[in-house]
């Protein structure tokens, strides 16, 4: 039972997560491009990318446990954008935007993987 990750609409919203936090870690200060900023990215990336991956599993179990990798993702997202919040490396209205857009992921990919457990 293998999908197409291009037409999932969690692997679209993933993408434009990933593409909304490497235009927010632009402007992070240069001594965060190896720390938080990379970080931030790496794992925006890892979100998509286990999707895609999980997407080319034979079985559901399969794909469950990448999804269950991409939600550690989005969990370790969330505390990284946290930090750079509190370190002021960008205001409230944009960490409120994107804590709503993981926020919203999450449920996506938990509503996925009932669907894909019935």
């Amino acid at each position: 039972m293998k999908h197409n990750f291009k037409n999932l609409n969690i692997w679209k919203k993933s993408i434009e997560l990933a593409d909304d936090l490497y235009s927010l870690t632009d402007n992070f200060p240069k001594n965060e491009d190896f720390g938080l900023k990379s970080q931030i990215r790496r794992c925006s990336v890892s979100v998509a990318s286990n999707i895609a991956e999980g997407s080319s599993r034979s079985s559901s179990k399969d794909f469950n446990r990448f999804l269950e990798i991409s939600l550690g993702s989005l969990y370790e997202l969330h505390t990284q954008i946290i930090i750079s919040a509190n370190r002021k490396y960008f205001d409230s209205p944009r960490l409120e935007n994107i804590e709503n857009k993981i926020t919203e992921l999450q449920k996506m990919i938990s509503g996925f993987q009932k669907n894909l457990q019935s």
